[in-house]
């Protein structure tokens, strides 16, 4: 299995489950009523200095690069080869 990504680290058009988030469980109760949990799949919309926006489930979601460093993501089998 291919190391996971954090958020910061995924381009743009990036498609990935959310393998683990660490942070306390504020950070994870509030990404989960944002739709983003482990498991989720999600793909990056646009990559930013200062954070980026992703879509789950039609949402879009912005998040600052605080918080995209504490989410991580496992490549979709379509992107692994």
């Amino acid at each position: 299995m291919d190391q996971a990504l954090d958020l910061n680290h995924s381009a743009a058009g990036f498609h990935g489950l959310i393998s683990h988030i660490s942070g306390d469980k504020a950070l994870q109760k509030k990404l989960m009523s944002l739709g983003l949990r482990k498991g989720q799949e999600i793909s990056v919309l646009h990559q930013r200095h200062h954070g980026v926006v992703v879509s789950s489930n039609g949402s879009r979601v912005a998040l600052g690069s605080s918080v995209a460093a504490k989410i991580f993501l496992q490549p979709t089998h379509a992107q692994e080869s």
